[in-house]
């Protein structure tokens, strides 16, 4: 057993030690900021349930598998492997749904795989819009996102295209 395991007890140990010499109410303050947190999770609760019902019926009515065919020739003319199209479909969606739709695809190709490299690259390096739009724009109460989302779509669009051949520039 290494240092590591006692490095969060000793982190804790500082802040409190800290904050009661500063004459912190540790308790009191510790309280208002779970109370504060239960209020954040009150108001992005409506945005984040409405914005899973979506996801779910996106997926379930069939709507992904056409519009990965419609992508398909692009796709194909773009270089990029048939198999992380999905990946690149559900990861502006959400989270949960592109860890999943990645584990397939190493189910499917390996994950030494080119597929697997790139899944793997873009999980990393490309964020879930639709779901941050709704959590952060939905706890400042903003209804109009402008700009937001066509500049986050274009960024994940080249952030998935730099994951694709960065990966056959590294591992092809």
């Amino acid at each position: 057993m290494g240092f590591s395991v006692f490095i969060i007890p000793i982190l804790i140990m500082i802040i409190l030690f800290t904050a009661i010499l500063k004459g912190v109410k540790v308790y009191e303050t510790f309280v208002a900021g779970a109370k504060d947190g239960f209020q954040s999770v009150y108001r992005i609760a409506p945005y984040l349930l409405t914005m899973l019902f979506a996801i779910d019926v996106f997926r379930r009515s069939g709507a992904m598998d056409y519009l990965i065919n419609i992508i398909s020739p692009l796709s194909h003319f773009l270089n990029i492997p048939e198999g992380v199209i999905p990946m690149i479909v559900i990861k502006p969606l959400s989270g949960s749904g592109a860890l999943g739709v990645m584990t397939d695809i190493m189910k499917t190709y390996g994950v030494d795989s080119i597929e697997g490299k790139i899944a793997a690259v873009m999980m990393g390096s490309t964020e879930t819009i639709f779901y941050t739009l709704s959590v952060y724009f939905g706890v400042c109460q903003i209804k109009k996102v402008r700009h937001s989302l066509p500049a986050a779509l274009i960024a994940h669009i080249a952030g998935s295209l730099a994951a694709v051949y960065i990966c056959y520039m590294f591992f092809k």
